[in-house]
């Protein structure tokens, strides 16, 4: 068991499968995007247990969607939402690999996107340039992207600008916004 945003406890998947994301860093992006998570459209990417959904949730999100590779992981997501979920939030978890799945939410746009993936799967690069050539950002959106330095180092996307960075003991955090006036 995990506790999240009101110490509300959520399940959580045993061994190294996945690996939740710590609450010190929870808590900080949640204090940094404080004032735009109530009504926003969330999308929780490499969601594991749904822990930064459900915090979204918790803290009334209008709609939380997360992708996660693991049949189990899914299975213990839709249950944490739903426990955390009040009447009118919409929140759906899609199984598979977050690359692929990505394109399945074309034509949607979301205010904010917790991207936190195994830091060695290679993942960083095609699923940044996915969110940004399918325009999955809004407008006046922001992505926070999990990694430790050891795995990844930031890099510039087109149609994405790196707004800034953070760091939590070994956790770091990079955050990005959509490029004002990105070509069409």
């Amino acid at each position: 068991m995990l506790r999240i945003y009101g110490n509300r406890p959520i399940k959580t998947l045993s061994g190294q499968a996945t690996r939740p994301t710590p609450a010190r860093v929870r808590e900080a992006v949640f204090n940094i995007w404080q004032g735009s998570v109530q009504n926003c459209r969330w999308l929780d990417l490499c969601a594991g247990c749904g822990a930064m959904g459900a915090e979204a949730l918790c803290r009334r999100a209008s709609e939380v969607v997360g992708i996660e590779q693991s049949a189990a992981a899914c299975r213990v997501i839709r249950e944490n939402w739903q426990r955390v979920a009040t009447p009118g939030q919409r929140h759906s978890i899609i199984k598979g690999d977050v690359v692929r799945q990505l394109t399945r939410l074309r034509n949607q746009q979301f205010d904010h996107i917790y991207f936190d993936p195994p830091y060695a799967d290679g993942l960083y690069e095609p699923v940044l340039t996915a969110i940004s050539s399918l325009r999955l950002l809004a407008s006046d959106g922001e992505l926070a992207v999990e990694y430790t330095p050891d795995e990844w180092t930031p890099f510039t996307v087109e149609g994405l600008d790196l707004i800034r960075e953070k760091r939590y003991g070994k956790t770091h955090l990079a955050f990005y916004a959509p490029t004002v006036n990105a070509p069409d």
